[in-house]
């Protein structure tokens, strides 16, 4: 065969992959396949950036910027998340640094940075939801093509991000009301190797503090969070907190940066040892602890206080200042984030608490 023919044919296969949504694998001419996350297409040894396509339904489309960044050897394939809440910015600039600073060409495997996934949130500088159809993204996992802007960003996620990773973070920061100290989320499926997979994950991230999640269920119906799409998909997945407010403080944001580069090395894509923490506390049994009524929220603790069961975690007060209601810890543990901004309402988070797991 001609090398025109070789090459035709190549053309034809990668066309035919982009169609049908799947990642490529086109060998050209002897060299090592190109990378695609749907329409972005990384050559090995090279970074590309570009954006994943939300098409308009019953509401207006969006679109997802990303960076695939393609070893030019073989390795594993880590997707890092920023940004399903908008509000949430360390992360979001983390990985900025993180595709200026990372070399393609000294990296093994594929690194795909989706750098803000709720880009009307993020626009819209909006807590927990869109603003334009009121839901929460990670509430909404598998998504749905014919749903609203949220499932369908989910749905794009999935099946193009998601489904082509070997290992997923979702890396959160904080949103715009609650002040929170940085911990991550790891969640046991009862699957040993993937759990421990998973487990490494987190303890190579770096951060003191992590929240062990027990309540998995096997029902794809329910796995309704980033993370949780990707372990029902059989992928190790994590999800991180390294923000506070809203706020882009550096040492937020380093946090979050030197979260990226750990799991880089961990997954042995480039060079050296993950900085581990010296001790890590692990807590389980996370209650959200949400607002009876629409009002303010005094706040009288502060994220990573000890808490006694029935310990006072601030005062709802209506809009004249007069006392509502004194909200309390469910049980003693530790504070993971508490909200530090007056207007709350009914239903929405006031405060995280967490039992301390006891030492294996």
């Amino acid at each position: 065969m001609s090398q025109t023919r070789r090459l035709s044919r190549s053309r034809f296969i990668l066309m035919a992959t982009l169609v049908s949504g799947l990642p490529t694998s086109v060998v050209v001419a002897g060299r090592p396949a190109d990378f695609a996350v749907g329409p972005v297409i990384a050559a090995p040894g090279e970074a590309v950036s570009g954006y994943l396509e939300v098409p308009a339904g019953s509401d207006e489309g969006t679109r997802i910027p990303i960076t695939v960044v393609h070893g030019s050897s073989a390795g594993p394939v880590l997707a890092l998340v920023a940004g399903t809440h908008g509000y949430e910015y360390p992360p979001i600039l983390a990985l900025q640094r993180v595709r200026r600073d990372v070399d393609p060409k000294k990296l093994s495997g594929t690194l795909i940075l989706v750098h803000v996934a709720n880009l009307p949130s993020f626009l819209g500088r909006t807590i927990y939801t869109s603003p334009i159809d009121g839901k929460n993204l990670n509430r909404v996992y598998p998504g749905d093509p014919e749903g609203t802007v949220s499932e369908r960003i989910a749905d794009v996620l999935v099946r193009q991000v998601i489904e082509t990773a070997d290992y997923v973070v979702d890396m959160h920061g904080g949103d715009g009301n609650e002040a929170l100290r940085p911990y991550l989320y790891m969640t046991v499926t009862g699957e040993p190797e993937l759990d421990e997979r998973s487990r490494q994950l987190g303890l190579a991230f770096g951060l003191d503090t992590i929240v062990v999640q027990g309540d998995w269920s096997e029902e794809p119906s329910a796995h309704i969070y980033t993370e949780w799409a990707a372990l029902g998909r059989g992928k190790p997945a994590i999800s991180t907190e390294t923000g506070s407010l809203g706020s882009t403080a550096e040492p937020l944001v380093s946090l979050a940066e030197r979260g990226a580069w750990n799991l880089l090395r961990h997954l042995e894509m480039i060079e050296g040892e993950p900085e581990r923490a010296s001790a890590v506390v692990w807590l389980t049994e996370g209650q959200v602890v949400r607002s009876p009524a629409p009002g303010m929220f005094q706040p009288a603790v502060e994220p990573g206080y000890f808490v006694e069961r029935g310990g006072l975690l601030g005062t709802l007060v209506d809009y004249f200042g007069d006392p509502i209601q004194n909200i309390t810890a469910p049980f003693a543990g530790v504070v993971n984030y508490v909200v530090s901004t007056p207007p709350v309402s009914e239903g929405e988070p006031l405060a995280m608490v967490s039992k301390v797991r006891p030492a294996d």
